[in-house]
C-alpha cells in the first residue's frame, strides 16, 4: 500500500505544482510531513537541500529521495513516476492546445494570471525554509528566543555573495556548507 500511497501523493504534487520545483515545495511538504507523516520538518529540509544540490529538477529529486527514505528503491521509482506522469500528460495536452490557440487573448490572460500565484508559492516555500533555518523545527513563533545566529550569519553572507559580488551559487553553497561545518565543530 505504501508504494501506491507514494505514487498517489507525488501524482498530486506533479499534477498541481504549476511553476516548477520551487512552487512544488509547499505541496511536497504538505504531503510528506503533514498529510502522510513520512518525514519530520527537519528531514524534509535536509531532503530539499540535497535535492537542490543534486543535478536535475528539484521536485523529481525530492520525490526520489522521499521514496527511497520511505520504501527503498521501489519507493523511489513509485514516487518519481508519480511526479513525472502528470507532467508528461499535461505538457502533451498543453502543447497541443497552445499550438492551436496561442493567439487568443484568453490564453494569454490565463498565463498572466498564473504568474503571481507561482511567485507566491515560491515565496511561501522560501519563507518556510528560512524560518526553519533560523528557528528550528517547532520553536517559532512559540520561542522567538531560539533564533540561530550562526545560520542567520551564514544566510546573510551567502545572500551578500550572490547579490553583490555575483559569486557562483555552487561556490556559495560549498562555502557556506564548509563554514557551517567549521562553526558548528568549533562551537
Amino acid at each position: 500500500m505504501t508504494l501506491l500511497e507514494l505514487f498517489w501523493s507525488f501524482f498530486q504534487i506533479g499534477l498541481f505544482s504549476i511553476g516548477g520545483g520551487y512552487a512544488a515545495m509547499p505541496l511536497i511538504q504538505h504531503q510528506v510531513v503533514e498529510q502522510n507523516p513520512w518525514l519530520t520538518m527537519t528531514q524534509f529540509a535536509d531532503i530539499i537541500t540535497i535535492a537542490e544540490m543534486t543535478p536535475g529538477p528539484i521536485a523529481i529529486n525530492s520525490a526520489t529521495f522521499v521514496g527511497i527514505r520511505v520504501a527503498g528503491i521501489p519507493g523511489a521509482l513509485a514516487a518519481t513516476a508519480g511526479c513525472v506522469v502528470p507532467s508528461c500528460l499535461i505538457v502533451t495536452l498543453l502543447a497541443y492546445v497552445y499550438y492551436h490557440f496561442r493567439g487568443l487573448a484568453a490564453v494569454q490572460g490565463v498565463l498572466g494570471g498564473l504568474r503571481p500565484a507561482v511567485v507566491a508559492m515560491i515565496a511561501s516555500a522560501g519563507a518556510g525554509l528560512l524560518l526553519l533555518a533560523f528557528y528550528g523545527e517547532s520553536a517559532w513563533p512559540e520561542d522567538p528566543g531560539s533564533f540561530n545566529r550562526v545560520n542567520a550569519v551564514l544566510f546573510a553572507a551567502g545572500l551578500l555573495a550572490l547579490r553583490r559580488w555575483r559569486v557562483s551559487p555552487v561556490c556559495v553553497m560549498a562555502g557556506t556548507g564548509l563554514a557551517g561545518l567549521l562553526l558548528y565543530l568549533a562551537l
